[in-house]
């Protein structure tokens, strides 16, 4: 696995051997390495010093069970440190099959010429976007993939990321061709706007899966750990309900974003609940599942399409983020106007998370009812039209914040809290508040722990373990849900590990990664 480098102004690529010190990492915690090793902290998030990085983790490439994420990272627009920010999709499966350990995007062209980037094992071509740009990701995608085949990888971003808007994320195909998978978080999509880049197109239909040191080892060890993903009962749960299960149980905890954090309960929750959703979606059929998996591969399936009245996709998918935060959030207790909401904010390559919470900011200045998702609606066309007001919502809670004079912002790190709040979940708060990554559920959730959540006792300890494992799964390339298995059988972790790479790692590898990955977090962030 080699290091391609593509200078994003003179269009050169450099493919290197991987650094001895970057071997034994990938996605995030390869990320930081490389930010530590390369990129000045001090640096401006969206000038020619910053590096936007696409890293596999260490277990991609070979289609294990909700194990092929990548991890995309940089110096955040956002919070201005550390950034990695994880999707689904294919990117990271077609990456590892080109022979790349990790992706780097440096420097950033003298031009404002819009550019797509073509990977293959002939290496790299640019070539003009052309009438792309300005393009929404889900007219753009068709497009690409019409011009380059059915069968590539795309990273791509919106409107949002061309306007460099600090919300913005970078999309990637889900495994029917959709630009459904977001790298939503830190603003990313905003440095590959700086970078002039709309797309990455990776053609790996000549390339070949990573080798496997030893084949026999690596089935047995594969085998096993399906099997405790598979009799996992959370495993059926988020199956038949998606992320959207969450929203009964955070509002049962008091933590459900209500009227811009103002509440953790919503009176409305039935009504955008996963079971709820379940039930729509199985009545109106047509285009709708309720299952979907967002990797090839992936036997869990907690994704979903959901469809209108009509059966015809209105959004996919619709996870418990944007319900919770362009739901409850806004007062809104309809799917059907989250859903289309969901769309729009997509389309432009914009995280929900962010712009749900501004939205919330702008209710409590005046400018949205609670429950009118049709002002809501009017706000984000504002975000397409790049008027003033559209670029302040556009770049985040904290901007919005400030701009319109609302003190209580529901931020940490200059990053919009997800759909936890941390006063009922005082574990997450303590995530929120120590993480090098801002607040970020994902870098570590304690919600399932068997404690009182509003006791400040022990749960420091609690996001500590939480924020560790984490950090390991993302440098792994694990989705969190992932975790059912390898918490069940642990040993699974060092043994696919030791018969992909010939190592000899133990049973504390996922905590020695974890633990590495934010020291350098932690390393970077300190300039």
């Amino acid at each position: 696995m080699n290091i391609w480098r593509i200078n994003t102004r003179t269009q050169a690529l450099t493919i290197q051997p991987t650094p001895e010190s970057w071997e034994h990492l990938g996605g995030r915690g390869l990320l930081a390495r490389i930010l530590v090793d390369e990129v000045p902290g001090t640096c401006e998030p969206l000038g020619a010093h910053n590096k936007l990085i696409f890293a596999p983790g260490l277990m991609v490439g070979h289609r294990l069970s909700s194990c092929d994420r990548i991890s995309i990272g940089g110096k955040s627009p956002l919070t201005g440190g550390v950034k990695e920010a994880n999707a689904g999709g294919t990117t990271g499966l077609a990456i590892t099959h080109l022979g790349i350990k990790a992706l780097i995007l440096e420097d950033k062209p003298d031009d404002d010429e819009w550019q797509i980037i073509h990977l293959s094992m002939e290496g790299v071509d640019f070539e003009p976007a052309g009438e792309l740009a300005g393009m929404g990701v889900f007219e753009a995608a068709p497009l690409l993939l019409e011009r380059y085949g059915k069968k590539v990888a795309i990273a791509m971003i919106g409107p949002g990321g061309e306007m460099e808007l600090r919300a913005a994320g970078i999309q990637n195909l889900d495994k029917e061709g959709v630009p459904s998978r977001i790298a939503a978080r830190g603003g990313l999509g905003a440095l590959m706007g700086s970078k002039r880049i709309k797309a990455i197109v990776i053609d790996a239909n000549t390339g070949e899966k990573p080798p496997i040191e030893d084949q026999a080892a690596f089935r047995t060890a594969q085998k096993a750990y399906t099997k405790a993903l598979m009799d996992h009962p959370q495993t059926a749960t988020y199956r038949d309900y998606g992320t959207a299960a969450m929203a009964n149980m955070t509002n049962h905890f008091g933590s459900l974003p209500t009227r811009g954090f103002s509440e953790g309960q919503f009176e409305g929750v039935e009504s955008i609940s996963g079971e709820h959703m379940r039930e729509v979606l199985l009545a109106r059929g047509g285009e709708s599942e309720t299952s979907h998996a967002c990797m090839p591969g992936c036997t869990i399936q907690c994704s979903n399409v959901y469809g209108g009245e009509d059966g015809k996709t209105l959004v996919s998918p619709l996870e418990y983020e944007t319900i919770g935060l362009m739901g409850s959030n806004l007062g809104i207790d309809d799917l059907d106007t989250v859903a289309r909401m969901s769309w729009d904010v997509s389309d432009l390559g914009l995280d929900t998370i962010e712009i749900g919470a501004a939205l919330g900011v702008a209710a409590r200045a005046g400018l949205l009812d609670w429950g009118d998702g049709t002002r809501a609606a009017e706000l984000v066309s504002e975000i397409r039209l790049g008027t003033p007001l559209g670029r302040i919502l556009g770049n985040g809670a904290a901007t919005a914040g400030k701009v319109l004079g609302v003190e209580q912002v529901p931020v940490a790190k200059g990053q919009a809290m997800p759909a936890y709040d941390p006063r009922a979940i005082k574990g997450t708060g303590v995530t929120y508040a120590t993480s090098p990554q801002g607040a970020d559920h994902t870098c570590g959730l304690t919600i399932r722990a068997k404690i009182r959540h509003t006791d400040p006792e022990g749960q420091a300890d609690l996001s500590r373990g939480g924020q560790i494992s984490m950090a390991g799964y993302d440098t792994l390339g694990v989705c969190i849900f992932a975790g059912f298995g390898f918490a069940v059988a642990p040993d699974t972790i060092a043994a696919l590990l030791n018969a992909r790479y010939g190592w000899d790692v133990d049973t504390n590898i996922l905590q020695e990664l974890g633990r590495e990955t934010l020291k350098l977090e932690r390393e970077f962030n300190k300039g």
